[in-house]
């Protein structure tokens, strides 16, 4: 058997502890290849009854032990969620032709884990981005944006889990922007240097890809709701929900994307000797001039998986396994004509500090959960399962984004009200969502249908 040639039955480890990692198991369990699923063992309640918990905490400074555990356990596959153990070197560590891993190596997860580096990638590939500059002294970043008379985007270079994001509508806001980063260290070392960057208009859009080191597979358009408060106001989160597909990018705006931004971000990478293997993840900005990199991401996006997931139709071990193993243009699979949306329960304080361990109520009970035909999905991004001696155990939130309810409609205004409606039913003290997840699009489509009727008339 060669590393390309999935087993009958693999053994899978996720990496990974949230919404996003959830909504993968619940794919990849559905599998007939899947044999044994490991989760880390501080996984969220849904994931841990899914999977069975690494006996102890998944890191890579006992490197030794966990190729031992991995030999014993007869792990065959590893899929990592998020960015940290891909900056970390995961890949590079314990990947082996006969332990093939879903994810980037460390120098090509670089495009994420270094906002500076993938601004000089995009100018030298001519990848379509913002006009900006890397600064890395607080007197650089500071003077930069005094001398500018637009608004601006201020990013920390380095990981922020979302939150290093600032758009800054005068100067006042850019310069406090830089000192929360570079003075005050608000992201830690993530803030070391800053990227400034004009501020552009339009819809943002993501667009995910798998890419076997030489094939580019687009998957279908997700648009995400960074900011916190309802009509995109507030700071930046990591994500209060999502839906897909969106209408806002055509199949000839799709394969522009393709043609402007993957295939040269990759054969960059491949110049520089780096194979990108896995998912990349474009972040664009729908300008008056065309779409435009905000960044770039190197795995699935949190809450962008939750719908993704919910309408893909295929075997996803399989499709995974041959993304990893270089073989993608085997892959078959389609997404569902129905359209998905995320709605994602807060807790209270976030994207602050938030209160933890807060039972929460109105939850699909986990044993009942329909793996195959569901139609409303709770995906778990930050809680536990607290035994508490009752008949049933009590689920405690344990972070910010804590459930993330996703569910299909027949077009976005009914997956919208229902995903509304079932967040609704979501209950503990202090949790709160947007109401208003696809507004924007759907504002432009009422806006269109009363201009279609006044001028028919």
């Amino acid at each position: 058997m060669t590393a390309a040639q999935i087993p009958d039955q693999l053994n899978v480890l996720l990496i990974g502890t949230g919404g996003r990692e959830h909504a993968l198991a619940w794919r990849l369990c559905q599998s007939p290849h899947m044999g044994t699923l490991w989760v880390e063992s501080t996984a969220n309640a849904a994931l841990l009854e899914l999977g069975s918990p690494c006996p102890e905490e998944f890191s890579l400074k006992r490197k030794y032990y966990l190729e031992r555990w991995l030999v014993q356990e007869k792990i065959g596959f590893i899929v990592i969620g998020p960015e940290g153990p891909l900056s970390d070197g995961m890949v590079d560590a314990l990947a082996s032709p006969e332990r093939p891993i879903f994810g980037p190596t460390r120098a090509a997860a670089r495009l994420e884990w270094d906002k500076a580096y993938a601004k000089s990638l995009m100018r030298q590939t001519s990848i379509p981005t913002a006009e900006g500059r890397v600064c890395t002294t607080l007197n650089a970043a500071l003077a930069y944006v005094t001398e500018r008379d637009e608004p601006c985007v201020v990013k920390a270079t380095g990981l922020c889990a979302g939150k290093g994001v600032s758009v800054c509508g005068n100067k006042e806001e850019a310069i406090a922007a830089v000192r929360r980063c570079m003075e005050q260290r608000e992201f830690g070392a993530a803030g070391d240097s800053v990227v400034i960057e004009e501020r552009l208009e339009g819809q943002e859009v993501s667009v995910l890809a798998l890419v076997d080191g030489k094939t580019i597979t687009l998957l279908d358009t997700v648009q995400d709701h960074k900011q916190v408060g309802e009509g995109d106001t507030g700071p930046n989160t990591g994500g209060m929900g999502a839906f897909c597909p969106t209408p806002l990018l055509s199949d000839a705006d799709l394969q522009a994307v393709a043609r402007d931004v993957f295939v040269p971000a990759i054969d960059g990478l491949r110049r520089q000797g780096i194979e990108f293997r896995g998912v990349l993840f474009a972040g664009l900005m729908l300008t008056a001039a065309g779409p435009k990199v905000l960044e770039f991401n190197c795995r699935f996006g949190d809450p962008e998986t939750q719908v993704l997931m919910a309408r893909f139709q295929g075997d996803l071990l399989k499709t995974l396994w041959l993304t990893a193993t270089g073989r993608l243009d085997e892959v078959e699979f389609s997404f569902d004509p129905l359209t998905s949306c995320c709605v994602v329960v807060c807790s209270e304080g976030y994207p602050g500090k938030c209160a933890t361990g807060r039972s929460i109520k109105g939850l699909i009970p986990l044993k009942d959960y329909d793996l195959k035909r569901a139609k409303s999905m709770m995906f778990h991004g930050a809680t536990k399962q607290e035994k508490t001696g009752k008949k049933h155990a009590e689920i405690l939130t344990t972070g910010g984004r804590t459930i993330g309810v996703t569910c299909l409609g027949d077009g976005l205004a009914a997956a919208t009200a229902s995903a509304t409606e079932c967040a609704s039913g979501v209950e503990f003290k202090g949790a709160f969502f947007r109401h208003d997840i696809g507004f924007r699009v759907l504002r432009q489509r009422q806006t269109t249908s009363h201009t279609t009727s006044h001028t028919t008339r």
